[in-house]
C-alpha cells in the first residue's frame, strides 16, 4: 500500500514488549513519500538500565534506513524516552534523507498545516515529576510482562490478543481523565500557535477527533495497539490498525473513509525481512 505520508510513534525499540516483528511487517507492506517517526522510537530509558537489542529491533532500523535510501523522506521527532537526541537538537539535523528535530510542520495535500511533535511536554508528570514517571514506566513494564503470559495462554485456546495494560487504563478513572486532559491541552496549544491540527504520540492511545476546532491525531503505539496514521493523495488522514487476522485475509484495517491507495512501482523495499 502506498501513502503520501505515514506517522508512527512509541515503538520503544530496546524494550522486550516492543512488537518489532509486526512493525517490520507493516513497513514491508506500506510505502510512502514521507515517514514521520513521532518520538519514543528508541527506548533510551530502558536501554540505560538493561541492554536489550534483538535482531528484530535491528531489522526495524534497517528497514527505515533502507526506505530513506530508496527516496522516502524520514523525519525523526525526538520524544522523552529518546530524549538523548534532544541534547544535540538546538537546530534540526539532517543526514541524507533523514531529518531529526524536536518538532515538525506537515503540509497536507489539501493545504492544512499540522504541527508534529511527540507530546510529552503536555504531560505534567513526565515534565515535572521525572522519578514518578520512571516509577510508572516500571509498573507499565510489569503489566506488559504479565500480558505476555496471559496472551500465550489465550493463543493456545485460539483466543485473540488482549491487552491487560490497556484494560487497566480504561478501567481507571484517573487514567481516562489523564488522556482527556492531555488531548485538550495539546489541541489548545496547537490552536494558539495557529495550526489547523496536530499529530502526536506519547500516551499510547490512538485517536482522530476534533477538539477546540483543531484536528487532533494520535499515532498510538507499537507496544500494544500497533497503529499508525496515514495520509492519502487527497490529504485525508486515517488510522491504521495492524491487527493479527487469519492467513489470507486483509491484514490492516483503517478508521474513517478508505484512503486512496496505489502501488509505487519499484519503490517497495524488499530487503531485510
Amino acid at each position: 500500500m502506498y501513502y503520501r505520508s505515514i506517522w508512527i510513534s512509541d515503538v520503544h525499540l530496546g524494550r522486550a514488549a516492543c512488537q518489532a516483528d509486526r512493525l517490520n511487517e507493516f513497513l514491508v507492506h506500506h510505502d510512502c513519500e514521507r515517514l514521520y517517526l513521532v518520538g519514543d522510537i528508541i527506548d533510551g530509558w530502558r536501554l540505560r538500565s538493561d541492554w536489550y537489542w534483538p535482531q528484530s529491533h535491528a531489522n526495524v532500523v534497517r528497514r527505515i534506513l533502507s526506505k530513506s535510501e530508496q527516496g522516502t523522506a524520514v523525519y525523526y521527532i525526538a520524544g522523552n524516552h529518546d530524549e538523548f537526541l534532544r541534547r544535540y537538537l538546538d537546530h534540526a539535523m539532517r543526514f541524507g534523507n533523514i531529518s531529526i528535530a524536536t518538532e515538525g510542520i506537515h503540509h497536507t495535500a489539501d493545504g492544512r498545516r499540522l504541527l508534529v511533535l511527540h507530546g510529552d511536554e503536555f504531560d505534567m508528570i513526565t515534565r515535572h515529576y521525572r522519578r514518578l514517571a520512571i516509577a510508572g514506566d516500571s509498573a507499565y513494564q510489569f503489566l506488559m510482562r504479565a500480558n505476555k503470559w496471559i496472551n500465550l495462554a489465550r493463543a493456545r485456546y485460539g483466543m485473540p490478543y488482549w491487552s491487560l495494560s490497556a484494560y487497566a487504563k480504561h478501567q481507571a478513572k484517573r487514567a481516562v481523565n489523564f488522556v482527556s486532559e492531555f488531548e485538550h491541552a495539546v489541541a489548545r496549544a496547537c490552536r494558539q500557535r495557529g495550526f489547523d491540527g496536530i499529530i502526536c504520540g506519547h500516551i499510547h492511545h490512538a485517536e482522530i477527533r476534533e477538539l477546540h476546532g483543531i484536528q487532533y491525531h494520535n499515532c498510538g503505539d507499537w507496544v500494544e495497539s500497533c497503529t499508525a496514521l496515514a495520509e492519502d493523495d487527497n490529504g485525508h488522514i486515517s488510522l491504521i490498525r495492524w491487527t493479527e487476522v487469519p492467513d489470507g485475509a486483509e491484514r490492516s484495517s483503517s478508521t474513517g473513509a478508505s484512503p486512496a491507495r496505489r502501488r509505487a512501482a519499484g519503490r517497495t523495499t524488499r530487503t531485510g525481512r
